[in-house]
Formats: structure tokens, C-alpha cells, sequence
């Protein structure tokens, strides 16, 4: 009943839902050449062959299974791959890494459609997948119904699970059964994440690994590092990532706090939407601020005056990462659910982050544990903890050294989830 409510107040909604995506556009937060794809009209033709769908929300939902299919590129030859999410910002990134990597030549990217019985019947009508890989906590009930319909192997890869999800899917425990009865498997994060969704009704769940332990460095050019590395010369420096809205201004509140005990202290902010810019330049006045991408410029770089450095670019956290000794983690100070900490890690910088991680409930916790990050509370914290990592190179070695090493340690989970993942797709093979 409740499904067939949902589905009544989409189709009764479909006028509202075409203003949603046109607001959307005008704030740019829809794609303006490719905005149809959310309504499920293909921008691109069906390949021959076998098509794996692979869904993932966001940034990094897209860029943590990337490795999976190149791993599954091998181990199933002509199978092409369709790759959908739903931000422009992952839609940019995922055209320079699937551009630049042989590997990936098998995989398209594809806005996902909104979650409309009709739109998602064109979308699968189009391309028709013989099996789907979700990824995360992506449960969107018409289309995991639809594709149930279908009988399309249905397999929930990294699959999150809160408590506090938990408790509310409790509250619908037959809207919650109907919801994961047509997944085949469901891979957990955690072994918590594996109980909560068995619990709710998932018919097989179990844990195998992270996939987010088994991602490759970041990448970057090292023309680009070698040149940002001679503009950022000895200064000492720290980077705030992936921040949100009013993290920028904590950020400058830690510089000014800093900045006449740590002489030269150069600050880069790379928020996590760069369209964002123009914001976060007007919310810190008085600050001599130099803004990465400038229109016509190409990337600029910092000057011996620049206090702060606005990293408004997309794809560049393998640069940030390697240039700053010390790293903040946005969304983890104001917000909720805070981003990748192991991306971080992995590139040797000292990770520090703020109390909500609760997109990392079991991540953040260990790398905690192994003295891999340093946990603040607010802003005066914040800039106390980069004061000590700056100024004790010892300190500072010790915490990026443990989070280097956890961040390595678990390489091996691909093999593990592609394990799983042979039976279903080879089942469907003829």
C-alpha cells in the first residue's frame, strides 16, 4: 500500500517534479545539455552485448567502485558497463577519468533518472541491463521495483545502514521487506551495516570488505605538482577539504588564529562544490585571497601575499592532498555525515576531522584508533590541533604515517567482492 501510494504521488507530482529539474538547471545544479537524462531519454545508444548498470549517488559513490569495474572489465569480457549518478559534479569528474583510462573504455556514464514510474520505464526500456550493481544507501523504490519486475540480478555493494535509518525503517518493517526483496545480495560496509539490512529483510547480506579501502591513490599530474610545489615553496601550509558551507569561514578563523605564530602560513580551502566560489569569497572579507580558477586564466597560483587559496576546481584532490602536510575533513565540523578520510590518508597528509562522521561509522573509528587522524570538536580545537601538527614534525609524521598504513591494508577487498559477484553475473550468462 504504501509502495502504491509512493507511486501514485510521483505520477499526481509530475508537473512539480518538471519545475524541481528546471529550478535545478537555472541553479546549475542540473546538467543543461543532458538534463533529459533525468527524465530518462538516453543520451547515448545501448551497447551490443551484456550491460552491467552500476548506480551511485554522488562524487564518491562513482569514484570507489571505479577500480571494481576495471576488475570486472577482466573478468568479463564483453560486458559493457553503464555507470549513472545524479550531480553534475560527479558527471565532470567521471568524463576525465573514464577518458583517461584504458581500463574503463568499457564504461559510460548516464545521469540516473528521477525515481518516475514512466521516466524509469523509458530509462530501462533503453538499455535493458542483464544485472545492477548499487551502490551505498541508494534505495530508491520504484526503480529497485521495477528492475525486480524485470528479474534483473539486483546486488547492494558497500551497502550503508545506519541506526538511525534503522530505527525508522523499523517503523515500516513491510514497506522495508518489499524495498530489498528484489536485491540478490547485499554487501555491507560493516558487519553492523550486513545485521541492519538482514533484519529489515534482505534475503542474503553479509560483509566482505570496504571497496573504499581498496581505491587507488588519487591521481595527479606532476607537471601541475611540480609547479604549485615551486609556488607554495617552504611556507607551511594545511588544507581544508571538501568543506561546506560555513566550514570556509572556520577555516579562515584557524588561519588568522595562526598566523602570526606559524609566519608564511598559507591556507587552501577546496570546497566540495566548486559552483560555491563566489560565496565563499564574499563570506571572508579582509582575507587577501587568490581564487584557483579564474575565467580566461587558466589555473592561477598563489603569491608570496596570499593567505588563503581557493581551490575551485574539480579532480585536483590528488594534487591538494599531496601539497598540504596537515588535512582537515570537511562536512565533519558544521554538517552532517562528513567525506573520505582514507583518500586522504593514503596520500600521507596528517587527516584531522570533526564529530560527524557518520557517513564513516566504522572507518572513522579505527582510524582513530590507530592514531591515523586527530578528532576535534569545534573550531578553536581545529585550530589548536593544526598548531601542534604544524610545529611538531614528529607529531605530525606519526599521525600520517598510521593513517597511510590503515588506508593500504585492506587492498585485497576487490578480490573478495568480486568473489561474490562471479556467481551472479556469470548465472545470467548464457
Amino acid at each position: 500500500m504504501i509502495g502504491a501510494a509512493y507511486r501514485g504521488l510521483v505520477l499526481a507530482g509530475t508537473p512539480l517534479l518538471d519545475l524541481w529539474l528546471r529550478r535545478r538547471q537555472a541553479r546549475g545544479k542540473e546538467d543543461h545539455l543532458r538534463w533529459r537524462e533525468r527524465r530518462g531519454l538516453a543520451g547515448l545508444p545501448r551497447p551490443a552485448g551484456r550491460v552491467l548498470w552500476v548506480h551511485g549517488a554522488s562524487v564518491g559513490e562513482s569514484l570507489s567502485v571505479l577500480p571494481l569495474l576495471t576488475r570486472l572489465g577482466q573478468a568479463c569480457p564483453g560486458w559493457s558497463v553503464l555507470l549513472t549518478t545524479g550531480t553534475v559534479t560527479s558527471a565532470a569528474l567521471l568524463a576525465d577519468r573514464l577518458t583517461a583510462d584504458p581500463a574503463l573504455s568499457h564504461v559510460c556514464h548516464q545521469y540516473v533518472p528521477v525515481d518516475h514510474p514512466l521516466w524509469v520505464r523509458r530509462f530501462l526500456d533503453h538499455w535493458k541491463p542483464d544485472a545492477a550493481l548499487w551502490l551505498e544507501s541508494e534505495l530508491w523504490p520504484t526503480l529497485i521495483h521495477a528492475l525486480g519486475r524485470r528479474r534483473v540480478p539486483l546486488v547492494l555493494i558497500n551497502g550503508r545502514m545506519s541506526e538511525r535509518s534503522f530505527r525508522r525503517w523499523q517503523n515500516l518493517p513491510g514497506f522495508a521487506r518489499s524495498l530489498l526483496a528484489p536485491f540478490t545480495l547485499c554487501l555491507g560496509q560493516t558487519e553492523g551495516d550486513a545485521d541492519r539490512l538482514r533484519a529489515l529483510g534482505a534475503r542474503q547480506s553479509r560483509c566482505v570488505g570496504n571497496i573504499k579501502m581498496a581505491t587507488p591513490p588519487l591521481p595527479v599530474d606532476p607537471a601541475t605538482q611540480a609547479v604549485l610545489r615551486a609556488a607554495v615553496g617552504d611556507r607551511p601550509c594545511w588544507l581544508a577539504a571538501s568543506t561546506h558551507a560555513g566550514e570556509e569561514a572556520v577555516a579562515a578563523a584557524v588561519h588568522r588564529a595562526l598566523a602570526a605564530e606559524i609566519p608564511g602560513l598559507l591556507t587552501l580551502i577546496a570546497p566540495r562544490h566548486p559552483l560555491r566560489a563566489e560565496e565563499i569569497m564574499a563570506g571572508l572579507p579582509g582575507m587577501r585571497l587568490t581564487r584557483r580558477q579564474q575565467a580566461g586564466a587558466g589555473a592561477v597560483l598563489p603569491d608570496a601575499e596570499t593567505e588563503i587559496y581557493l581551490a575551485d576546481t574539480m579532480g585536483e584532490m590528488g594534487l591538494l592532498y599531496r601539497q598540504a602536510p596537515v588535512s582537515f575533513i570537511g562536512k565533519s565540523l558544521i554538517g552532517q555525515g562528513g567525506q573520505n578520510p582514507v583518500e586522504a590518508a593514503r596520500l600521507g597528509t596528517a587527516v584531522v576531522f570533526g564529530p560527524h562522521m557518520q557517513n564513516f561509522p566504522e572507518l572513522a573509528p579505527r582510524l582513530l584508533a590507530c592514531g591515523g587522524a586527530v578528532a576535534v570538536s569545534d573550531g578553536e580545537s581545529l585550530a589548536a590541533t593544526v598548531r601542534i601538527l604544524l610545529t611538531d614534525p614528529a607529531r605530525r609524521a606519526a599521525v600520517a604515517g598510521a593513517g597511510q598504513g590503515f588506508a593500504t591494508a585492506e587492498a585485497d577487498v576487490l578480490d573478495r567482492v568480486v568473489a561474490e559477484l562471479m556467481p551472479i553475473l556469470r548465472g545470467g550468462e548464457s
